[in-house]
């Protein structure tokens, strides 16, 4: 396309983020940043991820291929990725990542960047600062216990209270980066920030905690939450209820740092030329299949995310067919006047969000790969690390296929919101019909990816010869991965 008046693209994608934490896909959620994306851009109702985790979802979200399609493992090597894309075309690049370990150069997410942060190595070099990296609930405790005497120097000092008593989520790093790149780069120019608060654990600040909860929930009940999350005890409805009102509150911060962007971008003058587009990289789980944040399944909870795109002078839309994530980096190079690559998979949303064209019907796959037990860890880094699950929708039916061992689900969402009933052991005319079109596109899909090599040949030799260094060790152990 390329017509359309934008110079540059702020790409804003939020670890953990499901649809239903959004104001703009829930009306009881207060996110007041992100509705007014939504309210005066486009916002796709029936948005997918393509994996239920990080490593599975970012390769089609900057570099619109589905995990292992390349190389048989995580990553991005062996892609064209957006950044990669539009450097080459002489876009300014900048990406900023909140110490997500599996956002950085080991796994090929600096390629194209000019200017990338993942912020993994400034986890600090004492003692204390290692352990509190990976130990992030008694970094909890503390920063929740010593939040009233926070609070009081921030009055005393006139200064706010937004800053945790240590940023382990980084948020603040990230958005000084971005405000930095903003301010220095030359249009035009491609910004990405990622952001870990709704990542486990929930660690908001008390402000906004008071925000999404009418002020009920204080420190001692987010005492109460973590510590029981922290033994291992079970999670009875009241924890439940806190982790959720902490989630949101996480949410509220990073709605508020968008926000600190936003008014970056209008006190440089170039608010009127710059497209927002804002995405979860996939959702996260509280209990509704035995769970909590977002292990291997393939369910709504973890892969309906929400998906915004703004640009100025387009006229503001709501989209009710199913798009995947995948076609985040055609639509960016659309709208910067870039080619994109024909090995990308996705296709560009641009004729929706500007000329309101309706995107094709076409089903959105998932994957996911599961050992024999659900929650262990660490993630599965290759194809031979469990068995492949792949899940197809369209905006009524769910059908996920356990491609190795044979076994389906069938879910019917509109009358099954929460997929609690399967329906394909007992299949009525109606099902069968539906599972007659998916399982084909399931296969074709596991066939596709499982061409990338599932012995790791064709890998990086980064990959295949350098272990994950200490730092990005501490840092995937912070977010639970060991």
């Amino acid at each position: 396309m390329g017509d359309a008046d934008v110079s540059n693209v702020v790409l804003v994608t939020v670890d953990s983020l499901r649809a239903d934490a959004v104001g703009a896909y829930d009306e009881t959620r207060h996110t007041p940043v992100i509705d007014s994306l939504a309210d005066r851009g486009t916002a796709f109702d029936h948005a997918f991820a393509t994996g239920n985790w990080t490593p599975f979802s970012f390769p089609s979200i900057l570099a619109s291929r589905d995990v292992f399609t390349d190389t048989g493992e995580i990553g991005v090597d062996g892609a064209e990725t957006l950044a990669e894309t539009l450097s080459a075309d002489g876009v300014s690049t900048g990406g900023f990542n909140a110490a997500n370990g599996f956002l950085t150069s080991h796994w090929g997410y600096d390629d194209g960047f000019d200017d990338f942060e993942p912020f993994v190595a400034s986890v600090g070099s004492s003692i204390y600062s290692r352990y509190l990296a990976t130990h992030p609930t008694v970094e909890a405790w503390i920063q929740l216990a010593a939040s009233p005497l926070r609070r009081a120097g921030s009055w005393i000092r006139g200064e706010t209270d937004d800053r945790p008593f240590l940023d382990t989520s980084r948020m603040f790093d990230v958005e000084h980066a971005a405000t930095e790149f903003i301010d220095e780069a030359d249009a035009p120019f491609f910004l990405w920030v990622h952001y870990m608060d709704a990542h486990t654990p929930y660690v908001p600040a008390p402000r906004y905690i008071r925000e999404v909860s009418s002020n009920w929930l204080g420190t001692h009940r987010m005492l109460h939450a973590h510590t029981r999350t922290g033994l291992g005890l079970d999670v009875d409805d009241r924890t439940l209820e806190e982790l959720r009102t902490l989630y949101q509150a996480a949410v509220r911060q990073i709605d508020a740092s968008v926000g600190r962007i936003l008014e970056t971008l209008s006190a440089a003058g170039i608010d009127d030329d710059t497209a927002v587009v804002l995405a979860g990289d996939h959702g996260e789980e509280f209990q509704e299949h035995g769970h909590l944040a977002h292990y291997p399944k393939l369910y709504d909870e973890l892969i309906r995310v929400p998906f915004i795109v703004d640009v100025p002078g387009a006229s503001a839309r709501r989209v009710d067919r199913q798009v995947g994530l995948d076609a985040i980096p055609p639509t960016v190079t659309d709208l910067l006047g870039v080619d994109a690559p024909a090995t990308w998979e996705g296709t560009s949303l641009a004729p929706t969000v500007l000329e309101g064209e309706t995107p094709a019907d076409e089903p959105v796959t998932s994957v996911t790969v599961r050992g024999e037990d659900v929650t262990a860890q660490p993630i599965p880094r290759s194809l031979s690390d469990g068995e492949l699950y792949v899940s197809v929708r369209d905006r009524e039916w769910t059908y996920i296929e356990n491609v190795d061992a044979g076994t389906t689900e069938l879910y019917h969402r509109p009358s099954d919101p929460l997929q609690a009933t399967d329906r394909s052991a007992d299949p009525s005319a109606e099902d069968r019909r539906v599972i007659d079109r998916f399982a084909p596109l399931a296969a074709a899909h596991a066939e596709s990816i499982r061409a990338g090599g599932t012995d790791g040949d064709e890998r990086d030799d980064r990959d295949a010869g350098e272990s994950v260094d200490e730092d990005l060790n501490a840092r995937l152990e912070a977010l639970g991965y060991r």
